[in-house]
């Protein structure tokens, strides 16, 4: 009994690695980085996909600067952002763990019952959150940049929003 708690333990635990937040075009193996999808010719949906564990407001970072690099690449000068979600799939922390044992119960007709006794045990697994995608639907403009709450110009973001180099 002992060995087999073991062997669960260890494996859980290298099967719990938190999977790497990077900037970088998303991959079909990994899914982590950014995604894009154009819309209409000054419109486009662009995607931040995180590994498990990564803030919320690094996600939004990322897919800000995103945003900004696609706006610049396109010939813009500014984006507005018209639509934002994020959504949050998988992840373990505290509660995930391993139990062992058999449960009770009552089966009907006859009086027949059993039970049993287990071992439960619960532990944080590395501390990682859930994967994280933010996705942000843009329109793109030149010139003077409108007076909106969500209207960004595209070289400032580029520069000061996300990761260096």
């Amino acid at each position: 009994m002992r060995n087999l708690l073991l062997s669960a333990l260890v494996g859980l635990t290298v099967g719990a690695c938190a999977t790497p937040t990077v900037y970088q075009p998303a991959s079909s193996s990994s899914h982590v980085g950014y995604s894009e999808q154009r819309i209409e010719a000054d419109r486009w949906q662009v995607s931040f996909h995180s590994g498990s564990g990564a803030s919320a407001a690094e996600v939004n970072q990322y897919a800000l600067r995103r945003a900004a690099e696609l706006t610049l690449a396109q010939g813009y000068d500014w984006f507005v952002v018209v639509n934002r979600y994020t959504e949050a799939q998988g992840g373990s922390g505290y509660g995930s763990g391993v139990s062992v044992g058999a449960g009770g119960g009552n089966w009907g007709g006859g009086g027949s019952s059993w039970g049993g006794a287990g071992v439960g045990l619960s532990f944080p697994l590395g501390g990682s959150g859930p994967a994280l995608t933010t996705t942000l639907d843009i329109r793109m403009g030149r010139g003077a940049r409108p007076q909106a709450a969500d209207a960004y110009d595209a070289r400032d973001v580029a520069s000061s929003v996300g990761p260096r180099g």
